[in-house]
């Protein structure tokens, strides 16, 4: 996925928010275009038609394509094809907000359901269509640094954390034994709050902003709120156990 820098270094995805106005006219847009090249298309062949009848013969020879009658034709079989593949790739770019996925404001339970999840099986509660983990937080802000009820990343003691490693992007599973996140690429290491412990990562974890609407969690996926630096420790909880990953 794209990301563009935002204020408060915050990256925004060049995709939009759901069917959003910009969403709206970039379909109009690309249902304008190809109503375009279709009529067009039918208004070259049509012509070609009737050209085609006017010098007609008594006696039918041969059909040959003359040289203006191939040109017009491969005219149209281009416009016809750039339509299809701007068409095919407007909604490739669209789709995510279209179906909800990743990309997009995604429901990931009630916060019930959720804190129920996380006591009970000791990890935090993870939703695979938004690529992200939910854990509990309850730690305290350090000097502007991690400011996460600011950034509108955690409420009601709950907070969404990018499953992605801020090293090399690969995908960070919860261990067990620790009770941190371990990346197996590089042996980076994340709290239970996704802040920098150990390894090569420059950051803590990148988080993703949530609203809760009556007791349904929504996380907007479609910004990726940049993780804290290092040194920031919100929690001051070390290692449970032993590590699932070698450190890097």
């Amino acid at each position: 996925m794209d990301l563009a820098v935002g204020a408060g270094g915050v990256l925004r995805a060049v995709t939009a928010l759901g069917l959003s106005t910009a969403t709206v006219a970039v379909i109009l847009v690309l249902v304008g275009i190809i109503l375009f090249a279709l009529f067009f298309s039918l208004s070259l062949l049509r012509a070609s038609r009737q050209a085609g009848r006017q010098a007609e013969p008594a006696a039918k020879p041969v059909p040959v394509v003359s040289r203006r009658d191939f040109q017009r034709r491969a005219l149209i079989s281009s416009v016809l094809l750039f339509s299809a593949e701007f068409g095919f790739g407007t909604v490739g770019f669209l789709w995510p907000n279209l179906r909800g996925g990743f990309g997009s404001k995604i429901p990931a339970g009630s916060v019930s359901d959720i804190k129920s999840f996380i006591e009970g099986n000791k990890q935090p509660y993870y939703v695979g269509q938004g690529r992200f983990y939910v854990v509990e937080w309850s730690g305290t802000p350090g000097s502007g640094q991690a400011n996460y009820p600011g950034l509108q990343v955690t409420a009601q003691g709950i907070m969404p954390l990018y499953q992605r490693c801020v090293h090399l992007g690969c995908r960070v599973p919860f261990c067990q034994q620790s009770q941190w996140f371990e990346c197996p690429c590089h042996g980076s290491k994340y709290n239970d709050a996704g802040e920098y412990q150990l390894g090569p990562a420059p950051r803590g974890m990148d988080r993703f902003m949530l609203t809760i609407e009556g007791d349904q969690v929504i996380v907007d996926t479609s910004g990726v709120i940049l993780g804290p630096p290092r040194g920031t420790n919100t929690i001051n909880e070390p290692a449970q156990g032993p590590f699932c990953v070698a450190p890097g």
